[in-house]
């Protein structure tokens, strides 16, 4: 999808525990917000991604910058809602499986192949917790915000392979994505965050997943998760590995047609219904699942 140039905000926070902490603490005063960070890797609902059939190749395409060959993630669950044992559910619980279990998954593996000027996307993921924050979430449409937000919640512990997904106790509405992912500085690291909204009931994002292991609700975050979550990972600010219209590896194999042919199993034995996503070298050889763009073949999940 086409994404705006990347102009990174400068953010100062007030610090907080990093952990598996709860945090009733407002805005920071602080923060210098200069300028809003782009949407990057947006999940758009069904019917209004701007994707265009291609039949030229779709090979992602190295813009001499760096990736992220490791990751840590922290998951920030923002709202008041999240203290309400019937909305949670079992998504924070879930989640946290999620990603303890996508390091060292075949799915994570499904993005090695890209590399950087800093190195090559390998599937090292550590998840060190999460935060609630009990305020009031904010609409994804100010990414500014959902920056300042992060940086509030991690402050003095940002790290540069740190990714940390936002998620909010808000329906989407009438907007018209699911979630992004997006970056931006944090006491002058820059790290990577994503945002992605309450998909309880929700079709977008949805991979119709009927095996009873999890809510539609959970079913989706994940979905959505990997999709912004691989894109940060090949394409973290700007200068990794995009096509000529400017998408992503989760673009291409991701909605309005998701593609989610099996159950992949993770490290720690979790199953998930998942999105594919891009592969130059399935694409090159032929190999993988078609997408929704012209069925080209180059979607794997292993």
């Amino acid at each position: 999808m086409r994404k705006l140039s990347l102009l990174l905000l400068v953010c100062m926070a007030s610090m907080l525990a990093f952990g598996q902490t709860e945090s009733a603490a407002q805005p920071d005063d602080r923060s210098s917000n200069r300028s809003a960070p782009a949407m990057l890797g947006i999940y758009w609902a069904k019917g209004f991604q701007p994707l265009n059939g291609s039949k030229n190749n779709p090979d992602l395409t190295f813009r001499h910058g760096e990736i992220m060959p490791t990751a840590s993630v922290h998951a920030i669950f923002w709202g008041p809602s999240w203290a309400d044992p019937v909305f949670d559910g079992d998504k924070i619980t879930g989640l946290e499986t999620f990603y303890l279990g996508f390091g060292g998954s075949g799915y994570a593996h499904a993005s090695d192949e890209y590399t950087g000027t800093n190195g090559q996307v390998t599937s090292a993921v550590a998840y060190t917790g999460y935060t609630k924050d009990g305020t009031t979430a904010i609409d994804g449409g100010n990414t500014a915000a959902i920056l300042a937000e992060v940086c509030k919640v991690i402050g003095s512990g940002a790290v540069h392979n740190g990714f940390y997904p936002v998620y909010v106790d808000l329906p989407r509405g009438t907007n018209r994505y699911c979630g992004y992912h997006s970056a931006g500085t944090c006491n002058g690291v820059i790290v990577q965050f994503a945002y992605i909204w309450n998909l309880d009931g929700d079709v977008c994002g949805d991979p119709n997943d009927t095996s009873g292991r999890h809510s539609q609700g959970l079913a989706s975050l994940a979905n959505v998760s990997a999709h912004e979550f691989s894109e940060a990972r090949t394409d973290p600010w700007n200068g990794g590995w995009r096509n000529p219209q400017n998408y992503e590896n989760g673009d291409l194999c991701g909605s309005p047609a998701p593609i989610p042919h099996a159950f992949v199993t993770f490290s720690n034995g979790s199953m998930w219904k998942l999105q594919a996503e891009w592969s130059n070298h399935a694409y090159d050889t032929n190999t993988g699942y078609p997408n929704a763009l012209g069925g080209q073949y180059g979607c794997i999940d292993n």
